[in-house]
């Protein structure tokens, strides 16, 4: 129930896709004519990563530092004003608890180094580099969007389900302050985050794909899906703060790849003019 930084998650993703990339020698002819779906600014990715995660050990400490619950709030918990969906989560088991605790950690793990997977595909792995930042900045900004965004647990104090358990008593595992992060779910965003960079990658090196690549985005929705119902077994988030977990990182991991693919040549930018008066236009036509 606690917020997990991708530090380290991220390092081993690095030694990952070093060990499956070809050695750089071999890969400079092959650079200058492959197709390369994205560009990436280093100096300006370095300063996202940098300010990432800066950021990210600020918002940590913000929100692992929240006060724990007192008797008198334990005692004004009522589960009357959970709506119909949501009352799901107070219908859960106890005794597996923990165990979908530890496991759906465990899972998270898995599904963070996802990606290092495109590096079986040679057309990816010319690019390595350029694809291990590309994702240490979409994971990055998924989680100081998770600590950052008005919706988030910075600002929010839901009190998570497990809070609704009366049998639990005054526990600490009932009062503790991470039970006040409930909206919105950090491990699925990051699970979505991952699962949905994987498949635009792999994607948006094969164009030829068409149509069917929906199918491989219909794919990357099974990890976080399966991560989110281990985060409700859990008695860590209400249907309600996972599928807005979901839906964040889903976004984060389709547009922010999708931004490193403007170019001059599907972007413009212009001055208008009409009888309604004189403005800027900015246009963006996604490939």
């Amino acid at each position: 129930m606690h917020f997990r930084s991708p530090g380290i998650l991220l390092f081993v993703f690095v030694l990952t896709s070093v060990a499956l990339a070809q050695p750089v020698g071999a890969q400079t002819a092959e650079r200058d004519t492959a197709f390369h779906p994205y560009r990436i600014n280093y100096w300006v990715t370095g300063g996202i990563l940098a300010g990432g995660l800066a950021a990210e050990k600020i918002g940590i400490a913000w929100i692992t530092g929240k006060t724990i619950l007192s008797n008198a709030e334990l005692q004004a918990v009522t589960r009357d004003n959970i709506n119909g969906i949501d009352h799901w989560a107070l219908q859960q088991d106890l005794s597996t608890m923990k165990y979908y605790v530890d496991l759906s950690d465990k899972v998270l793990t898995g599904i963070i180094l996802l990606p290092a997977l495109t590096m079986l595909d040679g057309k990816i792995r010319r690019d390595w580099l350029d694809i291990l930042l590309l994702y240490a900045e979409t994971i990055l900004l998924t989680n100081n969007m998770y600590l950052y965004a008005p919706f988030g647990p910075t600002f929010q104090n839901k009190y998570r389900p497990v809070v609704y358990y009366d049998e639990l008593g005054d526990s600490e595992i009932r009062t503790r302050g991470s039970n006040r992060s409930s909206m919105y779910s950090g491990h699925v965003a990051s699970g979505a985050s991952a699962s949905f960079i994987t498949a635009k990658i792999f994607c948006d090196y094969h164009p030829e794909l068409g149509n069917n690549k929906y199918f491989v985005y219909a794919a990357a929705s099974i990890p976080p899906l399966i991560l989110s119902y281990m985060r409700l077994r859990a008695l860590s988030h209400f249907p309600s703060d996972i599928a807005v977990g979901f839906g964040v990182g889903m976004l984060c991991g389709i547009l922010i790849p999708e931004f490193h693919r403007i170019s001059g040549e599907n972007a413009s930018v212009g001055v208008y003019s009409s009888f309604e008066g004189t403005g800027l236009r900015v246009q963006w036509r996604p490939k």
